[in-house]
Protein backbone atom coordinates (compact mmCIF):
# COMPACT_ATOMS: atom_id res chain seq x y z
CA UNK A 1 0.00 0.00 0.00
CA UNK A 2 1.23 3.20 -0.71
CA UNK A 3 2.51 4.23 2.46
CA UNK A 4 2.08 8.10 3.33
CA UNK A 5 -0.96 9.88 5.22
CA UNK A 6 -0.74 13.14 3.08
CA UNK A 7 1.57 13.74 0.12
CA UNK A 8 1.56 16.87 -1.75
CA UNK A 9 3.35 16.50 -5.34
CA UNK A 10 4.11 19.33 -7.30
CA UNK A 11 4.18 19.30 -11.04
CA UNK A 12 4.47 21.47 -14.27
CA UNK A 13 1.83 22.09 -16.62
CA UNK A 14 1.16 19.92 -19.33
CA UNK A 15 3.38 20.80 -22.38
CA UNK A 16 0.84 20.88 -24.62
CA UNK A 17 -1.42 23.13 -22.24
CA UNK A 18 0.50 25.87 -22.25
CA UNK A 19 -2.75 27.78 -19.69
CA UNK A 20 -2.50 25.24 -16.99
CA UNK A 21 -0.55 26.37 -13.54
CA UNK A 22 1.67 24.48 -11.72
CA UNK A 23 -0.87 22.23 -9.46
CA UNK A 24 -0.43 20.86 -6.04
CA UNK A 25 -1.85 16.71 -6.30
CA UNK A 26 -2.21 15.73 -3.02
CA UNK A 27 -3.17 12.52 -2.15
CA UNK A 28 -5.55 11.54 0.91
CA UNK A 29 -4.74 7.76 1.48
CA UNK A 30 -8.18 6.63 3.62
CA UNK A 31 -10.31 9.04 1.44
CA UNK A 32 -8.50 6.66 -1.77
CA UNK A 33 -8.33 9.56 -3.26
CA UNK A 34 -5.79 12.10 -4.97
CA UNK A 35 -6.83 16.01 -5.11
CA UNK A 36 -6.47 19.20 -7.41
CA UNK A 37 -8.09 22.10 -5.80
CA UNK A 38 -8.06 25.53 -7.94
CA UNK A 39 -9.59 28.51 -7.98
CA UNK A 40 -12.48 26.96 -5.64
CA UNK A 41 -12.80 23.74 -7.41
CA UNK A 42 -11.80 20.36 -7.12
CA UNK A 43 -10.64 17.64 -9.26
CA UNK A 44 -10.49 14.15 -8.13
CA UNK A 45 -9.29 10.85 -8.78
CA UNK A 46 -10.60 7.85 -6.99
CA UNK A 47 -8.79 4.46 -6.65
CA UNK A 48 -8.40 1.00 -4.41
CA UNK A 49 -4.97 -1.07 -4.09
CA UNK A 50 -5.44 -4.85 -4.11
CA UNK A 51 -2.53 -6.16 -3.53
CA UNK A 52 -0.02 -4.74 -5.97
CA UNK A 53 -3.23 -3.87 -8.51
CA UNK A 54 -3.48 0.05 -8.15
CA UNK A 55 -7.19 0.12 -9.36
CA UNK A 56 -8.46 3.42 -10.40
CA UNK A 57 -12.37 3.60 -10.55
CA UNK A 58 -13.15 7.07 -11.03
CA UNK A 59 -11.99 10.36 -12.37
CA UNK A 60 -13.91 13.41 -11.66
CA UNK A 61 -12.96 16.92 -13.23
CA UNK A 62 -15.42 20.35 -13.25
CA UNK A 63 -16.76 21.67 -15.63
CA UNK A 64 -14.32 24.73 -15.10
CA UNK A 65 -11.39 22.31 -15.60
CA UNK A 66 -12.02 21.03 -18.77
CA UNK A 67 -9.73 21.61 -21.55
CA UNK A 68 -7.13 23.19 -19.40
CA UNK A 69 -4.83 19.79 -18.85
CA UNK A 70 -6.16 19.45 -15.24
CA UNK A 71 -7.38 16.22 -15.72
CA UNK A 72 -4.26 14.95 -17.48
CA UNK A 73 -1.92 16.42 -14.84
CA UNK A 74 -3.77 14.87 -12.05
CA UNK A 75 -3.63 11.23 -13.84
CA UNK A 76 -0.06 11.98 -14.82
CA UNK A 77 0.48 12.51 -10.94
CA UNK A 78 -0.99 9.04 -10.31
CA UNK A 79 0.42 7.02 -12.82
CA UNK A 80 4.05 8.39 -12.05
CA UNK A 81 3.33 7.80 -8.29
CA UNK A 82 1.81 4.23 -9.20
CA UNK A 83 5.47 3.68 -11.37
CA UNK A 84 7.43 5.30 -8.35
CA UNK A 85 5.74 2.35 -6.27
CA UNK A 86 6.34 -0.35 -8.35
CA UNK A 87 2.94 -1.00 -8.72
CA UNK A 88 0.85 -1.78 -11.83
CA UNK A 89 -2.51 -0.01 -12.11
CA UNK A 90 -6.02 -1.26 -13.10
CA UNK A 91 -7.46 1.48 -15.59
CA UNK A 92 -11.37 0.85 -14.90
CA UNK A 93 -12.15 4.51 -15.47
CA UNK A 94 -12.62 5.87 -19.25
CA UNK A 95 -10.64 9.27 -18.67
CA UNK A 96 -7.96 7.50 -17.37
CA UNK A 97 -7.80 4.44 -20.27
CA UNK A 98 -7.91 7.33 -22.51
CA UNK A 99 -5.41 9.24 -21.32
CA UNK A 100 -2.81 5.75 -21.60
CA UNK A 101 -3.65 6.03 -24.99
CA UNK A 102 -2.94 8.38 -25.74
CA UNK A 103 0.49 8.39 -23.11
CA UNK A 104 1.98 4.83 -24.60
CA UNK A 105 5.04 5.33 -22.18
CA UNK A 106 2.64 4.40 -19.28
CA UNK A 107 1.63 0.99 -20.89
CA UNK A 108 4.60 -1.08 -18.88
CA UNK A 109 2.85 -0.57 -15.76
CA UNK A 110 -1.01 -1.31 -17.08
CA UNK A 111 -2.12 -4.82 -15.66
CA UNK A 112 -5.56 -6.62 -14.47
CA UNK A 113 -6.39 -8.76 -11.27
CA UNK A 114 -5.73 -8.70 -7.50
CA UNK A 115 -1.83 -10.15 -7.77
CA UNK A 116 -1.13 -7.42 -10.08
CA UNK A 117 -0.55 -9.21 -12.97
CA UNK A 118 0.73 -7.33 -16.32
CA UNK A 119 -1.18 -7.09 -19.14
CA UNK A 120 2.14 -6.72 -21.59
Amino acid sequence: MIGFEREAVILNSEPDMPDTRRLEVVHYPRQRRYVVELDGHTAFLQYRQMGASFVITHTEVPPEFEGKGIGGALVKAVLDEVRDQDLVVVPLCPFVRSYIRKHPEYLDIVGFGERGDRLA
